[in-house]
């Protein structure tokens, strides 16, 4: 295996295993945090859950652009994986870019 084709795999791999970590933590977010703020008026499930999931949103955004710059994802890919970012389960789906 060249070592270009070992970068693309490893790009590849942290494409798909932190879009669907960045996707759990959004529906942490939706789904557990906000109710606890809004009924237990405890934010603070939301203060550290959103911190996590904005450095995971980050992260899942850069490593769209590897895959543009390195594996060679088309543009219309790679909007897509990000509105499916924007969607609740919808990281679930990433393989479905490929």
């Amino acid at each position: 295996m060249s070592e270009k084709t070992s970068l693309s795999a490893n790009i590849i791999r942290a494409f798909l295993v932190i879009g669907k970590i960045e996707g759990y933590s959004y529906l942490f977010l939706l789904f557990v945090a906000m109710p606890v703020k809004y009924i237990l008026a405890k934010r603070e499930l939301v203060t550290i859950g959103g911190i996590i999931h904005g450095v995971l949103f980050v992260a899942f955004v850069a490593t769209i652009l590897a895959m543009i710059i390195q594996v060679g994802m088309t543009l219309r890919k790679a909007m897509l994986a990000f509105l499916l970012s924007l969607i609740p389960f919808g990281t679930f789906y990433l393989k479905k870019t490929l």
